[in-house]
């Protein structure tokens, strides 16, 4: 009797074998085009600022990917995340003689724990009753911060927020003073963030997450935790989203009440939506498309507001998937492109062969 098995094992190890090796691949060319952005930005753009503003809010957009598109949680509490970055970044960093990297922990550790309090709360709803719940704890943060002025600022916010240079045992190793200088300390830090989330979502942890989002009700048949995972979601998203926020108030020099208020949320939400739901270079895109649009608009007409109101629009009617949706769709277009030519040798020949007679 003839034993089957083991072809059979030997076939499917090589197919999980190139299944991980593609994704691999993947991970490394989403990872390129990241590179390809840090690089382009300062060939293209004049201002340092600007260019580390696209990548403070592509941080923010991918801790929104991560709920939105890979867990299907659409939170309009973002806002309270990268407002107390802010907040955390600047009190440490005017309060206290501690070095940037330190402030940028703090605000990473206090970004998770108000992700987690939030989310706790919210996974247990779905729909409407989600929205209006993370856009409720949007809403009393806000307020929070601003009847404590002693400790926010209030309607002023934290103002004079230092910038001090990164050193090793008190000794200045990298100045941040320029804006060039700065965007470079950031890139490398969205750089190492991009990459980290590119392993959470291609791990078993983030395909539960797409199970999670696809079929709630099927993932927690199978036996999965479905609330733990949304947590997990939420403590992630919330870690990255006040690592943006310290950045950016490193990069103005304040911290402002705007930050926690639930504009900045709905700024986030359209940057993602703009990219691309459930690719995270997409998020990338959508950020740089938003910050760069938005500051053209601003020169063009002093209510743009309202012109990005009809692209948004555009975009939810005819570029439902985003901008990564329109690029696959352009690239697929392009590649049907020679297929669908008509050979012209070989439609003459078979007109030639059809005239024949049989012989």
């Amino acid at each position: 009797m003839i034993d089957t098995s083991k072809p059979i094992v030997r076939s499917a190890a090589s197919t999980a074998t190139r299944s991980g090796a593609q994704h691999s691949l993947h991970r490394y060319r989403f990872l390129l085009l990241a590179l390809l952005v840090v690089c382009v930005l300062p060939l293209t753009l004049r201002s340092g600022s600007l260019a580390t503003e696209v990548l403070v809010f592509a941080l923010a957009a991918l801790g929104c990917n991560l709920l939105l598109g890979h867990t299907g949680l659409l939170s309009f509490g973002q806002g309270i995340f990268f407002g107390l970055g802010s907040y955390c970044a600047g009190l440490v960093l005017t309060k206290t003689a501690l070095p940037v990297p330190v402030a940028l922990l703090a605000s990473i550790v206090i970004g998770a724990a108000a992700a987690a309090l939030v989310g706790w709360f919210s996974i247990r709803q779905r729909g409407t009753y989600f929205v209006m719940l993370t856009l409720a704890f949007g809403q009393l943060f806000y307020f929070l911060a601003y009847t404590t002025p002693d400790l926010t600022g209030g309607d002023n916010g934290l103002l004079d927020i230092p910038r001090p240079a990164l050193g090793l045992f008190g000794k200045a190793l990298l100045p941040l003073t320029s804006p060039w200088q700065y965007y470079g300390f950031v890139a490398v830090l969205f750089l190492v963030v991009f990459w980290l989330l590119m392993r959470v979502s291609h791990s078993v942890f983030g395909r539960t997450l797409l199970a999670i989002r696809d079929n709630e009700v099927r993932a927690a048949a199978v036996g999965y935790d479905v609330k733990r995972f949304k947590l997990m979601a939420f403590v992630i998203s919330g870690a990255v989203t006040g690592l943006a926020g310290a950045l950016h108030a490193l990069m103005t020099g304040i911290a402002p009440l705007s930050n926690i208020d639930y504009h900045t949320s709905e700024m986030i939400l359209v940057m993602t939506v703009i990219g691309g739901t459930g690719n995270l270079f997409a998020s990338v895109l959508g950020a740089a498309f938003y910050v760069l649009f938005a500051d053209w608009l601003s020169t063009l007409w002093p209510r743009w507001l309202l012109l990005l109101g009809i692209v948004l629009i555009a975009v939810s009617l005819f570029m439902q998937r985003g901008l990564w949706g329109l690029g696959e769709r352009i690239g697929q277009s392009l590649r049907r492109k020679p297929s669908a030519e008509p050979d012209n040798d070989t439609d003459n020949d078979t007109d030639n062969d059809a005239g024949k007679e049989p012989i």
